[in-house]
């Protein structure tokens, strides 16, 4: 056989191969039936929109799957878990990307369409699904109403506790309705989204955890490594944290950073004062009381509203504010502004903080993992004396959680994850919630482990930079250690407010 025609052949066999290759992935795959109802593996799809904040929204395939809400009991009640796939542009690898979202509380279905840009190359080769954990979205949700014209979200000290009680007894009794607050914890979650993957008849998954969701897919790649290929974990919480016991200290040293900042910066300081000063002013007079009803917009629906200043709305703003460097940033203006009598901007962003909390957490959900795996490690005597959440933030969950029906939590729960999975960590900067450190003691026990800190960045940063190119490289090959990640050093942390018009160049 002449060399050319040899080579032909080759290569026509080859091709032959390949078009069998892809037909098997194919069958095992999304396909329609003859009505063009789409079927992955033994669930169906039917046309769905999910809709996130912004009025943004993304086209997907939508299903559900009954599972036991008692794993021990497959007989008793079932709940229907939510489930979603965004399809991949082209011809998809067999190993989806399960994306799971933080809280513990947020809906995965609800999240994913904020983060869709950031698949964008992830999906040029692999589906996206996404599972609603038991408690939130469309997975028997664990809603209990707290809105931001509820006073228990403005109250401090006795007051505070008492209202918090009683929102918990409430929220209890209206709960157990409807599901057995037991079995809404990590653990079932985990086994929610391995029933889901037998029910795609999937292998091997890769699991991106946001926040709460690095604990969720830790936990499944520990409870099922031989369906695991890859992790990625967005603001990382270490199996060894206690959900909310370090959250007063790590706050108070990113407020302590961003004030820095602005110390440093000559407009800032120059224009606002010290911001550190500032908000002791404010601190001391909002708990002092007598301060009369203000009257403010609402940053929503543009309607006039009145309330009473009350350290409750600062420490409840200052809780949140430094998720986001570009929000954070705008703390000094904020304090400033407060410090001279005029709260309107407190008000303000603390009514639409209060609102996005309320819409996107399931409280119910959140108790009942808080309580059953982190509540029997608290510590309430960890000295957050002089904090601006101080101790009594531990305390009155270790109270919550005291009136709260407990579930199970796996053997060996708190142990690092270990083994040959591969894992890229990524992290913020500026996170006051999952600091750095966090990253580094995961991946310390992960031989093919790799963390990368954004610059200047804070909590959830899979969006930012060059961190989505990275990402698909990552999923693509499963080398942490082969990744160019010099490109996040052109990220810049977002300049203090020196005035209502932002900073100075």
């Amino acid at each position: 056989m002449r060399p050319r025609l040899y080579l032909a052949c080759l290569l026509a066999v080859g091709a032959l191969l390949a078009a069998c290759d892809d037909t098997q992935q194919q069958a095992s795959g999304p396909r329609a039936d003859a009505d063009g109802i789409l079927h992955y593996g033994g669930l169906r799809f039917e046309p769905c929109s999910l809709a996130g904040s912004g009025n943004t929204t993304v086209r997907a395939q939508c299903s559900s799957l009954a599972v036991p809400e008692n794993p021990d009991d497959p007989e008793g009640r079932q709940i229907e878990l939510a489930i979603a796939l965004v399809a991949a542009d082209g011809m998809a690898q067999p190993d989806p990307v399960y994306m799971i979202a933080g809280g513990p509380g947020q809906s995965a279905l609800e999240t994913y369409p904020m983060l869709h840009a950031a698949f964008a190359d992830v999906r040029r080769s692999r589906h996206v699904i996404l599972v609603d954990a038991r408690g939130t979205g469309g997975s028997n949700p664990l809603h209990c109403p707290l809105d931001e014209d509820d006073p228990v979200l403005a109250l401090t000290g006795e007051e505070a506790e008492a209202a918090t009680l009683e929102f918990t007894r409430r929220c209890r009794a209206q709960l157990e309705q409807v599901a057995d607050l037991r079995f809404y914890t990590t653990g079932e979650h985990v086994r929610d989204l391995d029933a889901v993957r037998q029910a795609l008849g999937v292998d091997r998954i890769n699991l991106v955890g946001v926040s709460y969701g690095t604990r969720v897919a830790q936990q499944y790649a520990a409870t099922y490594p031989d369906h695991t290929r890859a992790l990625v974990l967005d603001s990382v919480a270490p199996n060894s944290l206690v959900l909310g016991q370090e959250h007063a200290r790590n706050l108070e040293d990113a407020l302590e950073t961003h004030f820095a900042r602005c110390r440093e910066d000559r407009a800032c300081v120059a224009n606002l004062g010290d911001p550190r000063e500032q908000l002791g002013l404010v601190r001391e007079r909002l708990e002092a009381g007598g301060i009369g009803p203000v009257r403010y917009r609402d940053p929503v629906d543009g309607q006039w509203r009145e309330d009473v200043p009350r350290f409750g709305h600062l420490a409840g703003l200052l809780r949140m504010y430094p998720y986001q460097p570009t929000m954070a940033s705008m703390l000094p203006l904020l304090l400033h502004e407060a410090a001279q009598g005029r709260y309107e901007s407190l008000l303000a962003q603390a009514r639409m903080t209060y609102r996005n909390l309320g819409d996107s957490i399931a409280m119910g959900m959140s108790l009942s993992v808080t309580c059953s795996e982190d509540a029997p490690d608290f510590d309430t005597r960890a000295g957050d004396d002089g904090t601006v959440l101080g101790d009594t933030f531990l305390a009155m969950m270790d109270e919550q959680c005291g009136l709260w029906p407990r579930g199970s939590r796996a053997e060996g729960f708190r142990a690092p994850l270990e083994g040959d999975v591969p894992v890229l960590a990524i992290s913020g900067e500026f996170d006051p919630v999952t600091p750095p450190r966090y990253g580094d003691e995961v991946v310390g026990h992960l031989p093919n482990g790799r963390h990368l800190v954004l610059p200047g960045q804070g909590h959830s940063v899979l969006s930012l930079g060059c961190m989505p190119k990275l990402f698909a490289q990552f999923i693509e090959s499963t080398d942490a250690a082969a990744l160019d990640a010099s490109c996040l050093e052109r990220l810049r942390p977002t300049p203090p407010f020196a005035g209502y018009y932002g900073w100075e160049p």
